[in-house]
């Protein structure tokens, strides 16, 4: 039975940045394995955009591991929560979604999150199921159970103040609703990211006011985005979502720095940093990306992407799968051009890319500085920004000349 016990509080303890504390984890471990009582593992997002990233998943791959040795995770899907906004780390109000926009975002949550976590032993849970029917005398209890002290000792909501930036009453109750999660669930251990760390011990705190055994509290590291300073954020675009296309999750990983690579490879794979530490920075690099498109897509897919890659970006050919747009015109407006053949979503983007020298004809691999572009008789390839491309072609022509 030691051994046990001591494999599972390696997992727990693996990459953890905060543990509290230490020793309820050893208690809760040992007695879920003395009596063969399966943990009750809680993680919690918001459905406040549509697609889950790699910075989840590494929650998402601890909260497996455990799954292996027999806990249980309670997947909580915060459709009440996102309503208000976790405050977490943010400078200003959160914009307010509506319940369309949530319902919207939470549709796919789940979905994503079974790329990682056994579906049978995993129990997902919108929490508006037991908010929906919460009354105000319900509901003031949980109000009186932490002092306003206590939640001013939460740096951002200090500096907010200090800084007389807004502070909505709303936002200020926020833990206390994500730990009433904790006492609807009877949760062992909630896991969340380092920024999280003040709304996990509002939930022991409240689970202890309302007369249960308080849940550890782990947080992991927050995996740094593709700007390589940065959280990981779909709302700071620095993101590689788990549903994305393989091509454009290979590149994206492609770009990121070698320091940002290791912490990576770490945080995102069980592969043995120190065999890789002798590679060359570019092979590791692609290691890393075929090794995450094989994960969220397959191992044939990851190959071919990255022949794919090396394809065009080493040896500088033309994408086999070349997009195809047909203009009648001998000269096109190239923001309304990319706007319409889809290849970005706004027309503002795209006149950033072409303010950014973000545009080239591929065969003279020089940037476009002009709005105007004229379309030759056997047409042309663009590369838009660092891994796009699309050939422009007059309307008749074939398509496949000139390729």
């Amino acid at each position: 039975m030691k051994r046990k016990i001591a494999e599972h509080l390696k997992i727990i303890r693996e990459d953890a940045v905060d543990l509290i504390s230490e020793e309820e984890l050893v208690k809760k471990v040992t007695y879920s394995i003395k009596f063969q009582n399966p943990l009750r593992l809680k993680i919690g997002f918001d459905p406040t955009a549509k697609d889950l990233h790699l910075g989840h998943t590494v929650l998402l791959k601890k909260l497996r591991k455990l799954q292996d040795l027999g806990h249980h995770v309670y997947f909580i899907v915060g459709d009440f929560t996102a309503q208000i906004g976790d405050p977490s780390g943010r400078k200003e109000l959160r914009p307010v979604l509506t319940i369309k926009e949530i319902r919207e975002n939470a549709k796919t949550y789940t979905e994503q999150a079974f790329k990682i976590l056994q579906r049978r032993r995993t129990k997902v849970i919108f929490n508006s199921s037991w908010y929906r029917n919460l009354n105000l005398s319900q509901f003031l209890p949980l109000l009186s159970s932490y002092t306003v002290a206590r939640m001013l000792e939460r740096d951002d909501f200090s500096q907010r103040l200090k800084e007389n930036r807004p502070l909505s009453i709303l936002e200020f109750i926020y833990p206390l609703i994500q730990g009433y999660d904790s006492v609807k669930i009877k949760a062992d251990i909630e896991f969340g990211g380092t920024d999280q760390k003040f709304n996990l011990i509002v939930g022991r705190h409240i689970q202890e006011s309302m007369g249960q055994n308080p849940q550890i509290v782990v947080t992991m590291p927050l995996l740094v985005g593709l700007d390589g300073k940065s959280k990981m954020s779909k709302s700071l675009g620095n993101y590689v979502g788990i549903t994305e296309e393989p091509f454009q999750m290979f590149g994206k990983l492609m770009s990121i720095s070698d320091l940002t690579m290791w912490e990576y490879f770490r945080l995102l794979t069980d592969l043995d940093i120190e065999k890789i530490k002798n590679m060359h920075p570019k092979e590791a690099k692609l290691l890393l990306a075929e090794k995450i498109v094989s994960e969220y897509h397959s191992p044939l897919v990851a190959k071919r992407t990255k022949d794919e890659f090396e394809r065009i970006f080493s040896r500088r050919e033309t994408p086999r799968d070349l997009p195809t747009f047909t203009v009648s015109e001998k000269k096109v407006d190239l923001v309304e051009l990319l706007y319409n053949s889809k290849l970005v979503s706004s027309r503002n983007q795209a006149r950033r890319l072409l303010l950014q020298k973000g545009i080239r004809e591929k065969e003279k691999d020089a940037p476009l500085e002009d709005r105007i572009l004229a379309i030759p008789p056997q047409g042309l390839i663009l590369k838009v920004g660092k891994r796009k491309f699309l050939k422009v072609v007059y309307k008749g022509e074939d398509k496949n000349e000139g390729r």
